[in-house]
């Protein structure tokens, strides 16, 4: 999901769901720094059957997780947290070559937090 025309609140699927390819090539050339290729990358809008299928939906910052709360029906409130507990992930947007860089380093560490985290299965 990207915030720039954020989710569908409705639950129903914006007409296109995949983000046009106005992409900064600032985020690519981080990625590329780390080992990432980002060539297939697409945001998308974020659904309510979006959330009923994900095991968890993190968000870069608290006004997405605002806006993906308002979109879940309460049944998938344990989903939803923010990537970086307890604060934002700096938004590099508009910024220098450098801070789009210790972006990437950010999130790329913070994968640790994610990988390997397991839910009990429902019976």
């Amino acid at each position: 999901m990207y915030a720039g025309q954020g989710p569908s609140t409705t639950g129903q699927p914006r007409a296109s769901k995949v983000r046009p390819s106005s992409r900064c090539p600032r985020i690519f050339m981080a990625a590329r720094r780390l080992g990432l290729d980002l060539t297939h990358h697409r945001g998308q809008q974020i659904t309510l059957e979006d959330l009923e299928w994900a095991d968890d939906v993190l968000a870069m910052d608290a006004a997405v997780l605002d806006t993906l709360r308002a979109i879940d029906d309460g049944h998938n409130a344990d989903k939803l947290g923010l990537y970086l507990p307890g604060r934002d992930v700096p938004d590099p947007m508009g910024q220098d070559e450098t801070t789009f860089n210790d972006c990437a380093v950010v999130i790329e560490a913070a994968t640790a937090l994610h990988i390997g985290r397991r839910r009990p299965q429902s019976s």
